[in-house]
């Protein structure tokens, strides 16, 4: 099956970290706490869950489709710029020997929000024909190249030159490439690069185990202001970070614009959970997880599969649309008029009953392990030793019998 491409030819993933909360399994392994986002009162709540990494390739323009290609679940102490990487390169060698990807082809786009490290995922990745695009946080400090060793300078030459502050103009200086464009939802927008910026990268988190001299990754800063935004707040900039270098003003504009079709895996998720109903099982293992997980995979490539087969079933509030410009829920509202006409290599399902289960009035002489809850560290630090149980303690049914529990 073809994958959806650019305006290029060029294959754009989008990878990006979506979590399975489950809160009160506490019988349940190898969960973490993981990042939420407007919980309560616009908090952000951890909340404990099975975190799983997801790549789709996007396709060119506004869509609220995706291509999932790979799922993958972060275990507990796992680094994730360095599993992205992994699941990164597996999926790139599995394309090329697809011959998705052949000689002479663009590079293939990665993007990914700001929880990635992205000079060092793009330096995990350097030995492949991919290229990272990725958001940097407002308060980030890159170096400029250093400037050419004075004659007759004694020392050690450095290594880094002046320091570019993304929240001080003053240290930005002339920009390379600078372009205008003009959007229906943004207004103006004016995007700035500058060339060959780095970080400075010390021997701590995820560089502390590196020996010798750290690299130099050098990229592209890109700075995109528009004019407002269409809910009406006030507009911030977006920082971004690309792993190449000399960009014209061409790239510049196809970068920020393939930046902002990051957002349609967002739409992928939600349909996981709220349509296709991905969270909804109450599942106790991992690996039973990973393999609804895929489960998943499989029914929304199905739906990808009938779209040009499918008719346009709305509802009375809802706008006609072609059947090209279909959306993932919509065809699924028309999949069982297909799937009666579609092959079925699977067999018809066995009929099966529940077991017998413990029979009433017998005491549960197995209790279920409890796992305690995995905090995410970062590399190179090491767990403390006095570590209080973070599972609550079982419910005693006879004081006589029960057993207390270790402290």
């Amino acid at each position: 099956m073809p994958l959806p491409r650019a305006a290029d030819g060029r294959l754009v993933l989008a990878v990006d970290v979506t979590c399975w909360l489950r809160p009160d399994a506490h019988t349940s392994p190898q969960r973490i706490l993981c990042h939420t986002y407007g919980r309560g009162k616009d908090q952000h709540i951890p909340v404990p869950g099975w975190p799983y990494s997801i790549i789709c390739a996007l396709e060119p323009g506004r869509s609220s489709w995706a291509a999932p290609l790979d799922a993958l679940r972060l275990a507990p102490g796992d680094d994730t710029a360095t599993v992205t990487a992994q699941q990164l390169r597996d999926l790139v060698e599995r394309l090329i020997t697809a011959g998705q990807w052949q000689a002479g082809d663009p590079d293939v786009l990665v993007i990914a929000d700001a929880g990635y490290d992205a000079p060092r995922l793009a330096f995990l990745l350097r030995d492949l024909p991919v290229q990272v695009l990725a958001r940097m946080r407002s308060d980030r400090v890159l170096r400029r190249p250093a400037p050419p060793r004075q004659p007759h300078t004694k020392g050690r030459p450095p290594r880094h030159g002046s320091e570019f502050v993304f929240g001080q103009p003053d240290t930005w200086g002339n920009s390379d490439t600078e372009t205008v464009t003009a959007t229906r939802l943004y207004g103006t927008a004016l995007a700035r690069s500058w060339d060959r910026l780095h970080p400075k990268l010390t021997h701590r988190s995820s560089w502390a185990a590196a020996d010798g001299t750290l690299p130099i990754i050098e990229g592209t800063v890109i700075r995109l202001d528009i004019e407002h935004l269409p809910s009406g707040a006030t507009p911030k900039p977006v920082w971004l970070w690309w792993s190449g270098t000399d960009a014209t003003e061409a790239d510049t504009d196809r970068l920020w614009q393939a930046y902002l079709r990051r957002f349609d895996i967002e739409h992928t998720f939600r349909l996981f959970k709220q349509t296709l109903g991905w969270t909804r099982p109450k599942i106790r293992t991992p690996q039973a997880a990973d393999r609804w997980t895929w489960l998943i995979l499989a029914t929304y490539t199905q739906l990808r599969l009938a779209r040009p087969l499918a008719a346009d079933r709305r509802r009375p509030w809802e706008r006609p649309v072609s059947s090209d410009r279909l959306t993932p829920a919509r065809v699924r509202r028309d999949f069982r008029h297909i799937r009666p006409t579609a092959a079925c290599p699977a067999r018809a399902p066995k009929p099966s009953r529940p077991g017998p289960g413990r029979p009433p009035g017998r005491k549960n002489t197995r209790p279920t392990p409890r796992h305690d809850v995995h905090t995410p560290r970062k590399t190179g630090t090491t767990a403390s030793r006095n570590k209080k149980s973070t599972i609550p303690r079982p419910r005693r049914t006879d004081q006589r019998t029960s057993q207390q529990p270790e402290r």
